[in-house]
């Protein structure tokens, strides 16, 4: 018989990250061939409050509550001007001390989840209204405004805009072309990875196994 399908019950802040990140999960799952998630609609919390005293705490359990059967919370913010190897840790351990028998991944993007794009850049080249040549920058995740790089770089006549482009571009970007520029991303991709291969049976875990 099948396993269950591994829920995953994300914690994001922003609009655009509610309707992107199960896209970006689907695209993960289907380009290093690990089983496709059970994505709920995520959690929005703004990130003020996930930081203030108590507020990661009082979010994850309330996410943890929705998982039910096998699966786990993750928690994706924008690290902006901190620093995800400070902040990170820290919050994934208030986030821990609530729910420590929940399997649990805390993740800042750097500096912003459209960071990815930039690093994926050239596998979003001649489409969703980017030219043919498109290049990301050497360092993606040192730009600031990556959301006005992705504006600049566009051709259809628009700008880049958050609630429409975030999902269409994280079911498109190339997922090794991405881990290969962004750290950032790379750890995403590994800590989705974990709370995935739980629902995979133990004597094909090995062979479902990607870069640790």
């Amino acid at each position: 018989m099948a396993s269950p399908a591994v829920t995953i019950m994300a914690i994001v802040e922003g609009d655009g990250e509610v309707r992107a990140l199960p896209k970006l999960l689907f695209n993960l799952a289907r380009q290093l061939s690990l089983p496709n998630p059970r994505v709920p609609e995520p959690m929005r919390v703004p990130r003020g409050r996930l930081t203030r005293a108590d507020g990661i705490e009082r979010a994850v359990s309330a996410a943890a509550r929705r998982v039910g059967g096998v699966g786990g919370v993750l928690v994706l913010l924008d690290a902006d001007d901190d620093c995800p190897a400070d902040l990170g840790p820290t919050l994934h351990t208030r986030a821990r001390s609530a729910r420590s028998d929940m399997p649990m991944s805390v993740v800042l993007a750097n500096r912003e989840y459209e960071s990815w794009f930039l690093a994926a850049a050239a596998s979003l080249a001649g489409s969703h209204g980017f030219p043919a040549e498109l290049i990301g920058p050497a360092d993606p995740e040192r730009i600031r405004g990556a959301k006005e790089w992705l504006s600049r770089h566009k051709q259809d006549g628009r700008p880049y805009k958050e609630t429409v482009d975030q999902p269409l571009l994280s079911s498109a970007l190339d997922i090794e072309q991405a881990r290969g520029r962004a750290p950032s991303f790379d750890k995403f991709c590994r800590d989705v990875q974990s709370l995935l291969v739980q629902g995979i049976p133990h004597s094909s875990n090995r062979a479902r196994q990607v870069k640790p």
